[in-house]
């Protein structure tokens, strides 16, 4: 009986087993086209298709233009036959992925035939090219194509450029038609090596006709254009360049563009940019990159038939409009060019950036158009490094840093603008604690000093004592007040104000920082801005470089009673309109503005007499109330101290 029972059931399983299903077919195809995972794939493919098709060309050719075309966020679905459908029909299925040119999505029928396989019958795919693409034929290829946007300009508040898309001549060669003598000739006019010109002669695509371009030539070079083309094989053909008009005078405001590298298109936003494109690097032209930069054209197609699989728009970038004026921007850079410093000039009652130059500087052109023999290397080798920026680096402020300590110790309670202090002599100390360190103050002529005196005569005793009345605690939430140990809400990154390494818990430290000594740490951008609420009843604003339709945007509310504002600000007239004062000379009755200097010493100690000092002036127009100057000048001593700031801050207010 056994023996009967056996075949029978063997037989009776054989009977049962059909296969899979080409419901369960087509399910475990998609799951590998989902992963392209095009080797297993292969697998699923019909004998038919195979002979056309080695596994290898079939995985090398499909990962390859999912590659170029950057296709992500694959979703291929099995869809559901027609109720009456028979194994004879198509079997629906759906395709949708973002590819670099935005999203492409079909509906396709894959054609199921059932053949015996080594494991049985199951069902394979007829595959031809139109899964992948609708448009794609067997022999056809897919190509992407970029298209770069042009890229806004940055202008001044009149609309004066900044840094443009310049028409400009490209020089090059046609190989044919050069002479023996051509190619000395040219790398003479043009700075270059006869092997720089023989390299680029020497490319694998060069022909007899070809244009073969050497270099891009800046505006306004017409001399040497009409120079170079006069020699045999030279031409040139019109192209366009980004441009600083300004060059130096506006260096670290706009910054330049360079090439971008493999690492910059790691962090850069997927298919914005190409290995063609250029990117903001620093200034302006890295802090509005986005908006400057506009959107990649992109274009998936076919060439064989020019058929478009997906294409996406270009959107050229977008002009940045500046609270900039052009011209006072080179006056301000012409005042600082032989010193290294900074400049930072504000409209006090909006906020907005009229110029900011920093000293030495360098010519953002020459990484456009190349810089001429050993410039580059020495700038980069220069001690007063011309490729950082100052103007939003920190330094000591020095006694300007004065009516701010003042605008705490009245706002405190603890200091009484009309009440004189008793100071006799030179040098200060409260008590023998202090062991032989003393405070100094320039002139020991005012015995009894009241506020408006102390900022006349600059006494640093004096904003010592307030200090200390005021108290550690007290004085640090004052400064905080003004934004110390805060970014700077600007456009530009601005490095935080300290106040001090560890907090000022000793008294000595604190006695210090009121008068701009100590730890204490400002940029020139900061400074300007904390001088704002002295013309914005105790408001201080938030600087901007952007044009707006409504400017003045408020960073600390009322930080200074109205009151006080005008007691510091009588003070700071008679710094410049009262001949004791350290701003009154040069004279220039025309004038009406209010400012304090400050001489931030550099020094190891108290004693040490070889340090060297920056010289400050902070000023602003208190009748007309439309310009705000901070000027930070390296080096003062023996050339003035901070007269020699005065002298060239004046010369703007004039201008």
């Amino acid at each position: 009986m056994k023996k009967l029972i056996l075949p029978f059931l063997l037989i009776g399983l054989a009977a049962c087993s059909s296969g899979p299903t080409q419901e369960e077919v087509m399910d475990e195809f998609v799951t590998a086209w989902n992963e392209q995972d095009f080797q297993t794939v292969y697998t699923y493919l019909s004998e038919e298709s195979k002979e056309n098709l080695n596994r290898k060309s079939f995985v090398d050719r499909y990962e390859t233009i999912y590659e170029g075309v950057e296709a992500e966020e694959l979703s291929v679905q099995a869809g559901d036959p027609d109720e009456d459908a028979d194994d004879e029909d198509p079997y629906p299925y759906s395709v949708a992925m973002e590819t670099v040119a935005g999203e492409v999505a079909f509906d396709g029928e894959a054609e199921l035939v059932k053949q015996e396989t080594e494991e049985g019958n199951t069902w394979k795919v007829n595959w031809d090219s139109s899964f992948i693409f609708p448009e794609l034929g067997e022999d056809e290829s897919v190509r992407v194509a970029s298209e770069e946007p042009v890229r806004g300009e940055i202008l001044d508040r009149d609309r004066e450029q900044l840094a443009m898309n310049s028409p400009v001549d490209e020089v090059g060669v046609v190989p044919g038609q050069l002479e023996d003598s051509s190619i000395g000739e040219l790398a003479e006019n043009l700075d270059m090596s006869e092997e720089e010109i023989e390299e680029a002669l020497d490319a694998g695509w060069v022909t007899d006709e070809s244009f073969v371009p050497l270099t891009v030539l800046e505006p306004g070079e017409d001399e040497l254009v009409e120079e170079v083309t006069t020699i045999a094989g030279v031409t040139t053909q019109e192209t366009t360049s980004r441009y600083y008009p300004l060059a130096e005078k506006a260096a670290h405001l706009t910054g330049y563009i360079r090439s971008v590298n493999a690492d910059d298109l790691e962090e850069l936003p997927d298919g914005e940019y190409s290995g063609s494109s250029m990117v903001g690097s620093t200034g302006l032209e890295s802090v509005y990159e986005e908006k400057l930069r506009g959107t990649m054209g992109w274009r998936v197609f076919i060439p064989e038939s020019d058929e478009t699989i997906a294409e996406k728009e270009v959107e050229n970038g977008t002009d940045v409009i500046t609270t900039i004026d052009a011209e006072f921007q080179e006056n301000m850079y012409d005042e600082l060019k032989e010193d290294t410093g900074a400049g930072v000039a504000l409209q006090p009652q909006t906020g907005e950036t009229i110029g900011i130059v920093s000293t030495p500087a360098y010519n953002p052109n020459n990484f456009i158009f190349g810089w001429p023999d050993g410039e580059f290397e020495e700038a980069n080798e220069n001690e007063d490094a011309p490729f950082s920026a100052k103007f939003n680096n920190r330094y000591a402020p020095g006694s300007t840093i004065k009516p701010i300590s003042a605008s705490i110790a009245l706002q405190d309670g603890s200091l009484d603008a009309e009440e004189a202090k008793t100071i006799e002599g030179r040098s200060w100390q409260p008590n023998e604690s202090w062991g032989g360190y003393e405070v100094t103050r320039v002139s020991e002529r005012l015995s009894e000093v009241n506020l408006e005196d102390a900022l006349i005569s600059s006494d640093n005793i004096y904003f010592t004592r307030a200090a200390l009345d005021t108290g550690n605690e007290a004085f640090t939430e004052g400064l905080r007040s003004f934004g110390f140990e805060e970014d700077v809400p600007y456009e530009f990154p601005v490095s935080a104000s300290t106040i001090a390494n560890d907090g000022l818990d000793e008294e000595i430290l604190l006695a210090d920082t009121a008068y701009g000594q100590g730890q204490m740490m400002m940029s020139p951008v900061h400074l300007a801005v904390a001088y704002t609420p002295f013309l914005n009843d105790g408001n201080m604003l938030a600087p901007t470089l952007e044009r707006k339709d409504d400017p003045g945007d408020v960073w600390r509310e009322e930080i200074v009673p109205p009151e006080d504002t005008e007691i510091i600000t009588a003070g700071l007239r008679g710094i410049v309109e009262n001949e004791r004062g350290s701003a009154y000379e040069p004279v220039r009755d025309e004038l009406t503005i209010a400012g304090k200097t400050g001489t931030a010493e550099l020094k190891q100690s108290q004693d040490d007499e070889d340090g060297s000092e920056n010289g400050w002036f902070v000023a602003y127009d208190y009748e007309n109330e439309d310009m705000l100057i901070s000027m930070m000048i390296e080096d003062v001593k023996g050339r003035g101290g901070s007269a020699y700031t005065v002298e060239k801050v004046k010369n703007l207010f004039e201008e």
